[in-house]
């Protein structure tokens, strides 16, 4: 790793839009952050290659059995915790699918552990325990880009031949690592000096929901827009299993229900039960020979 001194990185920078935040009223407050914002939108549209490369490599290792880590400190590293939590309700993904690996582990979610972000050796620990290998991916999100955890556990995945990416707020040439993507969300320095849980942390969540949902979108757990591998664990996701599956046909609510618990309430199996007139068994097994792809199952 080669870095400039922290003092030196653009997340640490004093931004002159908001010099004298101290002495602004609350809308002035307000309409700083909503200027500063926007930023982040154009910052991932500068990503945007970078992304879908990410996007397209990781679709690819999970195809073939692999997983997907997020590997953080602070704020970085609840965003990769919150990502990977989010995928089981949302995709119905086993959640040792896509994990999220804080230095600190679990009490780091509640209680900041900063400190623990300065082991490069605990980052890489942390890949040697999870068996991470040539099949798996691991993204190191670190907003200065210098975090010696999150690089641990980077030379430590490339080490193992995994495939690595780095999301980090600081230009290349500021931190320089090596990895097999190299995405740069530069939003600039903060509106309140070095705290990289504002624009830096949006940015950063933006990019992990393209991310994640790209790659789900990408492994056919997506039909048209519609989150046909929603797991129906509560009313409210039973009630988006039953909207999706009357909007996509001519079903009303109650003949929905019926076919949702024929389907074991599986809206994809449920859909390709009722578009071909097969039995749960065999659109269960089509799914699988086309893994999961409800539409390339379709076109047998």
């Amino acid at each position: 790793m080669q870095l400039q001194q922290r003092g030196h990185l653009l997340t640490e920078q004093v931004n002159p839009a908001s010099a004298n935040l101290d002495q602004l009223s609350s809308i002035e407050l307000v309409d700083v952050f909503n200027q500063e914002d926007a930023k982040t939108i154009t910052a991932i549209a500068q990503a945007r290659e970078l992304l879908a490369t990410a996007i397209d490599l990781t679709a690819e290792k999970l195809r073939q059995g692999g997983r997907l880590f997020y590997v953080g400190a602070g704020t970085s590293g609840r965003l990769g915790v919150l990502d990977a939590a989010e995928c089981p309700p949302t995709f119905c993904t086993p959640p040792e699918l896509v994990q999220g690996i804080i230095a600190g582990g679990a009490e780091a979610l509640l209680r900041s552990s900063e400190g623990l972000e300065d082991l490069a050796d605990q980052g890489a620990a942390a890949i040697g325990d999870r068996h991470i290998s040539e099949i798996d991916v691991v993204v190191g999100i670190a907003a200065g880009g210098t975090t010696p955890y999150v690089h641990g556990a980077l030379a430590e995945g490339r080490k193992r031949g995994a495939t690595t990416i780095f999301i980090a707020c600081v230009p290349q040439e500021q931190v320089q690592i090596e990895v097999d993507v190299d995405i740069r969300l530069l939003v600039g320095a903060e509106v309140l000096a070095g705290s990289t849980r504002l624009k830096a942390g949006t940015v950063t969540k933006l990019a992990l929901n393209i991310l994640s949902t790209g790659t789900m979108v990408r492994l056919g757990k997506v039909y048209g827009n519609r989150m046909i591998d929603v797991a129906v664990t509560n009313t409210k996701l039973h009630d988006r299993a039953l909207r999706i599956l009357c909007d996509l046909t001519e079903l009303d609510r109650e003949q929905a229900a019926d076919l949702l618990e024929k389907s074991d309430r599986s809206v994809k199996t449920a859909l390709m039960m009722h578009w071909t007139g097969l039995s749960k068994t065999e659109s269960d097994r089509l799914l699988r020979e086309h893994q999961g792809n409800l539409r390339a199952a379709l076109k047998r």
